[in-house]
């Protein structure tokens, strides 16, 4: 029996754990833990405990505890994942495989203006224009230059994980009118510039120009019989759209080979007319992992976890576009 250890994941984790779970030559048994007692996944998990609030060493502390306690042979990180990178040799000594990738790596692309750094002399990818800054005075300029090239402008934090802290910049918003509207994502340039204006300074942000187009998102893992790569295409629905693009899928090679990832990963693009722009490669399975697998009728997260235990399980793909989505299930915590 393989011991796994999920700490602190999205509730769509749910079905990556399902998907784990399905293993015809090992019996896997899936521990699951969150800050959030009620958390849905405890329903797919063997075993459930709930995370203490603490973070930084004290965390890493924990999780070590954790692993020797309940007796984990592998370890899924999400929360604090970069922080537990930088140990992996630790729980390498308590004789625990963590899927996570090399420190150095997760930590620069987990930075994304480093990321976009690493990857400027790609011939093939595209790179969009931004600005990194950190006080507002430096967030006029870079607005003012952004805007003599692009229509709208956006901003993101360079350290963020979902894009929780993405604000798309409009000119002139009319207060009352937005009464009657969900304000999404949206934010007025005044409100913006007023809001940077409280702080003397901040964490690095980044202004860019904002990306229109669908978003693609390629979630990818490269085996010992090479590499799997389902890009969705996410639209503004719910369903998403799977299909095989060369441009992409060329682009989505390319980044790994010069990340070397090896673990399981997501690359996400966004379309500005016909030019597919690179937003950020993260370093873990997505939310919508489940989709990709779906479609492509490859069970990603089980094969990642037998390659980080030194197994390579044959796999094939169906690689036809396809339409696919998903419905949400009423379920009882207690």
């Amino acid at each position: 029996m393989i011991r796994v250890w999920f700490n602190h994941w999205f509730s769509t984790s749910y079905r990556l754990i399902e998907l784990m779970k399905e293993d015809a030559d090992e019996q896997v048994c899936v521990i699951g833990s969150n800050r959030q007692k009620d958390s849905v996944i405890q329903l797919v998990c063997d075993e459930w405990y709930e995370e203490p609030d603490i973070s930084g060493e004290a965390y890493i502390d924990f999780c070590l505890g954790f692993c020797v306690e309940h007796r984990i042979n592998v370890f899924v990180p999400r929360r604090n994942m970069v922080a537990v990178s930088e140990h992996i040799a630790r729980f390498e000594q308590a004789g625990v495989k963590v899927m996570v990738d090399d420190h150095a790596i997760v930590r620069l692309l987990n930075d994304k203006a480093a990321a976009y750094d690493l990857f400027r002399d790609c011939g093939e990818l595209y790179i969009p224009d931004y600005y990194i800054v950190n006080n507002v005075s430096q967030f006029e300029q870079a607005y003012k230059k952004l805007r003599g090239d692009h229509e709208q402008v956006c901003v993101k934090f360079v350290k963020d994980e979902g894009g929780m802290s993405f604000r798309k910049i409009a000119e002139h918003v009319d207060r009352f009118r937005q009464l009657r509207m969900y304000q999404g994502s949206g934010i007025s340039y005044e409100m913006l510039t007023e809001t940077l204006a409280g702080a003397a300074s901040f964490d690095d942000l980044m202004v860019m120009p904002y990306l229109p187009g669908n978003e693609i998102s390629v979630d990818c893992l490269q085996t010992g019989k090479g590499l799997i790569a389902i890009p969705r295409n996410k639209g503004a629905a719910r369903h998403e759209r799977v299909e095989y693009s060369p441009v992409i899928l060329q682009m989505a090679k390319t980044i790994m080979k010069r990340t070397g990832l090896q673990q399981p990963c997501n690359i996400q693009f966004k379309y500005k007319e016909d030019i597919p722009y690179l937003l950020e490669v993260n370093t873990r399975m997505s939310g919508g992992l489940q989709m990709s697998c779906l479609a492509a009728r490859v069970n990603i997260p089980n094969i990642a976890l037998n390659k980080l235990l030194g197994r390579e399980p044959d796999w094939a793909m169906d690689r036809t576009a396809k339409t696919v989505s998903y419905i949400e299930l009423p379920r009882l915590i207690d």
